[in-house]
C-alpha cells in the first residue's frame, strides 16, 4: 500500500474519530487501519493520534499534519479532474507524422477542415519520409504507407493503395522498356534511401506460376525524399517504384508510363498508427475518425 493511501486512511480516521468506522468505509479491517497509522507515525517520528477504546483524537502534530493532508488530497483530486476533462474533451494538441509528399498533397489540405470543426484542437504536422518512433519522438499519430511490422501500436486502415514501376516516355525511348523483371538490373533505378529503408530491393508479383521475384536494383541517384524521386523520374532520369497516389495524375496525362505492367509490387495500404487506445485522448481519437471519413471508400487519388 502506498504512502498516499496511508494519508487517505489517516484523514478518514481523523474525520470519523474511529479506526473501525474508517476501516469499514475503506474496506479494511481495524487492524490494517491501525497498522497504517502506526507506519505513518513511525516514518514521521511523531504521534498523530491519541487512542482510547472508543475514540481517537488528533494530537497537536496530528492536527497540523491533517490540515496539510487535506490540501494534498484536494490538489490530487483537482489534478485528476483536469486530466478527466482533458481526456473527454476535444481539446489540446494532436501531433502527427506522415510521408512528405503524401502529407503535402493529401493531409495538409484537409487539416483546416478538422480544425474548423474542432477549434480547441491544435494540429502539429511533422512531415518526414523517415519512420519516427511514436513514443520516443512524442508523436500521437503516424500515417504510414508500408508493409507494417508487428508492434504494440493500434492500426487502422485508411485507404487501399496500389504501387507500380514508372518511367517517363523520354527515358524509355532512350533506354528501351524492360520486358522482364531481370531487365531492371540493367536500368537506372531511382531509389528511396534512409536508415531502415529496403527500397533497393524491389519485389514484383507476376503470375501465380512464377511467384514473387526480388531484385537488388541499383542506380546513379537516390534520395531520402519521395518527391525528389518523382521529379527525377518525370525528367527522364530513370525508373522508380511509386504509389498510385503519387503518380496517378502523371500517368493519366502521359508524363509517366507504367513499366512491366504484368509485374506489380505488393500493394502498401495507407494506415493510421497510434498507441493503445485505452488511454487515447478524445482529440486524437476524433482526428483518427476524421481521417477514416476523409480517406474511406474511394480514396481521393482514385477519384480523378
Amino acid at each position: 500500500m502506498s504512502d498516499f493511501e496511508d494519508i487517505q486512511i489517516f484523514v478518514r480516521v481523523a474525520e470519523l474519530g474511529n479506526l473501525s468506522a474508517a476501516g469499514r468505509e475503506l474496506r479494511h479491517s481495524a487492524a490494517v487501519v491501525s497498522n497504517r497509522i502506526a507506519r505513518l507515525e513511525e516514518r514521521l517520528g511523531v504521534r498523530l493520534l491519541n487512542r482510547t477504546t472508543r475514540r481517537v483524537n488528533l494530537t497537536t502534530e496530528g492536527d497540523v499534519y491533517y490540515r496539510h493532508c487535506l490540501r494534498i488530497l484536494a490538489e490530487m483530486q483537482e489534478a485528476e479532474n483536469a486530466i478527466a476533462n482533458q481526456k473527454n474533451t476535444t481539446r489540446g494538441p494532436v501531433t502527427l507524422t506522415c510521408p512528405i509528399a503524401f502529407g503535402n498533397k493529401y493531409v495538409a489540405p484537409i487539416i483546416p477542415k478538422f480544425v474548423e470543426k474542432n477549434p480547441d484542437v491544435q494540429v502539429r504536422l511533422h512531415l518526414s519520409d523517415r519512420l519516427l518512433d511514436l513514443l520516443q519522438d512524442k508523436v500521437d499519430l503516424a500515417i504510414r504507407i508500408a508493409e507494417l511490422k508487428e508492434s504494440s501500436l493500434i492500426v487502422r486502415k485508411l485507404a487501399a493503395n496500389k504501387r507500380m514501376l514508372v518511367a517517363s516516355p523520354a527515358y524509355l525511348k532512350r533506354h528501351g522498356a524492360p520486358s522482364a523483371p531481370g531487365d531492371l538490373l540493367h536500368h537506372n533505378c531511382l531509389l528511396l534511401r534512409f536508415p531502415g529503408s529496403r527500397q533497393y530491393q524491389w519485389t514484383l508479383l507476376g503470375s501465380q506460376a512464377e511467384g514473387p521475384v526480388t531484385l537488388s536494383v541499383s542506380g546513379s541517384m537516390d534520395s531520402d525524399n519521395g518527391e525528389v524521386l518523382t521529379r527525377w523520374c518525370l525528367d527522364g532520369h530513370g525508373i522508380a517504384l511509386k504509389s498510385h497516389w503519387e503518380v496517378g495524375d502523371h500517368i493519366r496525362n502521359g508524363q509517366l508510363q507504367v513499366v512491366l505492367p504484368d509485374y506489380t509490387p505488393p500493394a502498401h495500404a495507407v494506415y493510421a498508427l497510434y498507441p493503445e487506445n485505452r488511454y487515447l485522448p478524445t482529440r486524437v481519437r476524433a482526428f483518427v475518425d476524421f481521417l477514416v471519413s476523409e480517406f474511406g471508400g474511394t480514396p481521393p487519388w482514385d477519384k480523378s
